[in-house]
């Protein structure tokens, strides 16, 4: 209380008149040096003090040395075609934040460098991230005294009973007042610091969202630039056939003109032509979508024409495969660092209900000056004051805070248990993705094995046929045969190149290792007065 009394009373060492102008100046310069000595005392603190909830504690990562039963070979089977090559798993080798390079496409990098830039979902989460950023800095406010300021005129009219200083020349009169407002909520329980701990994991579960879709468009454009090369390659097999059977509806008409042959045979030969050429139109439908979505995914209309062209000969089959560690995988899937930062949030809302059932200081100071003249405002005598401070404890809320409190350690709960699914999906993500490749790799030896040897039978039956020597529901069949070879061929190829960006995406994609991302994660506010609580 020495404080306060040393604003009302006269320091022994000032021989002044109590009311003089210089006893007052006094007092108010006693005045702000107290309250200025009293915010920063009691912020110090409060701000020492503990927060209320629990502390959240990042959850450990599986402890598995491996994503499937059995252990990966150290290679891929093999094909007798350039296509068919080996693929060799690299245990514990980093992904390229630039992992489409692999496949060594101009074009390829080309369009995803397109995408990333124009794409309107990318550009949404960016700015979703904008605003998570900006709802931290905006709670964070709260840690600071609340400033404000005001001015108010009024003319009033009294009646001759209530006369006062104010007006007792007249009972109408002018009033001029100006006021600095100063309010603190001191953050006694932590409530406060646990509301901004729950904003920073919202703002961090933004940005590993905006990884995430950017992840996600950049897989989108390379499968997707794969599958158009797919479909190209259908189409020019296709087109293969329809060759292939049009030279022996040739050789037949001359067999039938030398009376070698019935019509029979050239009529079964024109419908196996014209069902070959029926399979061009789906095959077109398809690769034009794939081209409309190639156009949505770099953000233009599909009205205009993109300057790529996927081919299979122009996409290279990476050889190596990074394969990171089990341990590593939590720490680099964007998914499972947004689930572990929602529940981070939510860990941190406990603290905030807990925090609303205890009690609230608020700390309030006013100062300001009045007059009945505009011009006297600054004058001597027309400063006022005030302190104040008020406790709120909380007794009956008919059991509402008691279940929001419970409604948030469920939520917390609801977080836990979406994470853990997070992790599950993801190791099944990769998992899937590993026994696919080793899967692809025979797929593609026997698609390569399958062509070799229909070509073969095909080559054979058609020189029979001009020698007349082979009946010609055996060139038939050859056909067939070979058709469903090169169809065969086609999507084991591009199903390995597929699966290849498969991988990488499960993987995480190597988005830590861009240099357009800021890995420093932001000290939080609260930790500048007290340390990080997490």
């Amino acid at each position: 209380m020495f404080a306060l009394r040393g604003i009302f009373e006269c320091h022994p060492e000032k021989a002044v008149a109590r009311n003089s102008p210089l006893q007052r100046a006094w007092r108010i310069r006693q005045i702000r040096a107290w309250l200025g000595r009293f915010l920063v005392l009691f912020t110090a603190a409060v701000m020492s003090g503990c927060a209320v909830g629990p502390d959240f504690k990042v959850p450990p990562a599986p402890d598995v040395g491996r994503y499937t039963p059995k252990a990966l070979p150290a290679q891929t089977a093999a094909a007798e075609d350039a296509a068919g090559g080996p693929q060799r798993f690299v245990i514990g080798r980093d992904l390229p934040g630039d992992w489409w390079r692999l496949f060594g496409s101009p074009e390829l990098k080309s369009l995803v460098d397109r995408a990333v830039q124009n794409n309107p979902d990318l550009a949404a989460a960016q700015a979703a991230l904008r605003v998570a950023q900006a709802n931290v800095a905006a709670g964070s406010g709260a840690f600071f005294p609340s400033i404000d300021g005001n001015f108010g005129a009024s003319r009033q009219k009294t009646g001759v009973a209530s006369t006062t200083a104010l007006n007792q020349d007249t009972p109408t009169y002018n009033l001029f007042t100006s006021q600095v407002q100063v309010s603190y909520t001191p953050d006694v329980f932590g409530g406060t610091r646990r509301s901004v701990e729950s904003l920073q994991a919202q703002r961090d579960n933004q940005r590993f969202q905006l990884e995430a879709t950017y992840l996600t468009l950049t897989s989108n454009v390379v499968v997707a630039a794969v599958q158009e090369a797919s479909l190209r390659g259908q189409i020019d097999a296709t087109h293969k056939l329809i060759k292939i059977e049009s030279d022996v509806l040739h050789v037949l008409r001359d067999q039938l003109s030398a009376g070698v042959i019935s019509e029979a045979e050239i009529s079964t030969q024109e419908a196996t032509l014209a069902q070959t050429e029926q399979a061009l139109p789906p095959l077109e439908q398809q690769l034009a979508q794939q081209r409309h979505l190639l156009s949505a995914l770099t953000g233009v209309l599909p009205n205009q024409e993109l300057p790529e062209r996927f081919e299979l000969q122009r996409l290279h089959l990476p050889r190596e495969l990074p394969v990171s560690l089990p341990s590593k995988l939590v720490e680099q899937r964007p998914d499972i660092r947004a689930a572990e930062e929602n529940m981070h949030s939510a860990s941190a809302l406990i603290g905030v209900a807990v925090a609303n059932r205890l009690p609230n200081v608020s700390l309030t100071a006013t100062y300001g000056v009045n007059s009945l003249a505009i011009d006297q405002l600054f004058g001597p005598g027309s400063n006022v004051w005030s302190l104040g401070g008020t406790a709120l404890m909380p007794l009956l809320h008919g059991g509402t805070l008691l279940e929001k409190e419970v409604a948030a350690r469920e939520t917390f709960e609801q977080a836990s248990s979406q994470y853990r699914s997070a992790v599950v999906t993801a190791f099944r993500n990769v998992a899937d993705s590993l026994t696919a490749l080793q899967n692809d790799a025979v797929a593609m030896q026997k698609a390569v094995g399958f062509e070799k040897a229909a070509g073969k039978s095909l080559n054979i039956s058609r020189r029979r046929l001009q020698i007349g020597e082979v009946n010609y529901l055996e060139l038939l069949n050859a056909q067939q045969t070979y058709q469903r070879a090169l169809i065969t061929s086609v999507i084991a190829q591009s199903n390995r190149l597929a699966d290849t960006a498969a991988l990488f995406q499960a993987l995480g994609g190597g988005w830590w290792n861009r240099d357009d991302v800021d890995h420093k994660k932001p000290t939080p506010y609260f930790a500048l007065f007290n340390g990080p609580i997490y």
